[in-house]
């Protein structure tokens, strides 16, 4: 392991493979990012997504990380333990209608298998891994999510219609942060 590699997570000297400066401040801020808008249940998990944005970090510095961070578990209304902030659950939205419990299912879910969210007007086109698609529609339709008609989903592809284009513009957003 180099001094780099000590000092900072990172695996090369001064930057992290996504573009952002390899320091300590530019890690704690993509950790407590993490930490607000997923339901991150294991250290595993958080370094994972880390990985995804480019961040490669040890186990003992993130264990250092969310220590100096004061993040905790904490048993979250559906039953699940994931860390959290001073207290503070991730990041969730009231204005889509679904309640919490339901919603922290939904993010579990969409958090592993979507790939990608965009929208066209009032539909949402979400892609997600191969084979999952059908899931994906199922766990949204199984939902009554506001402004949300219906789902129609392929192998790795779900449309979503909603019933106008503000209301996707929106649901779009929500599952983007939940996912």
């Amino acid at each position: 392991m180099t001094a780099a590699t000590e000092a900072n997570g990172s695996t090369a000297a001064g930057a992290f493979s996504n573009g952002r400066p390899g320091t300590r401040t530019a890690r704690l801020s993509a950790i407590e990012q993490a930490l607000m808008t997923h339901v991150v249940t294991s250290q595993s998990q958080l370094s994972s997504i880390l990985a995804a944005q480019g961040i490669e970090v040890t186990q003992a510095t993130l264990s250092r990380d969310l220590d100096e961070m004061n993040a905790t578990k904490t048993r979250m209304p559906d039953g699940t333990v994931a860390y959290t902030l001073d207290d503070q659950p991730p990041r969730r939205f009231a204005d889509s209608g679904v309640d919490e419990k339901a919603e922290a299912h939904m993010a579990r879910v969409l958090s592993g298998l979507v790939t990608s969210v965009a929208r066209a007007n009032n539909l949402i086109v979400v892609h997600t891994s191969s084979g999952a698609a059908q899931y994906v529609g199922s766990v949204i339709d199984r939902q009554t999510v506001a402004g949300v008609l219906g789902c129609i989903a392929g192998d790795d592809t779900v449309m979503i219609v909603c019933s106008d284009d503000d209301v996707a513009a929106a649901r779009a957003d929500w599952l983007l942060n939940i996912a």
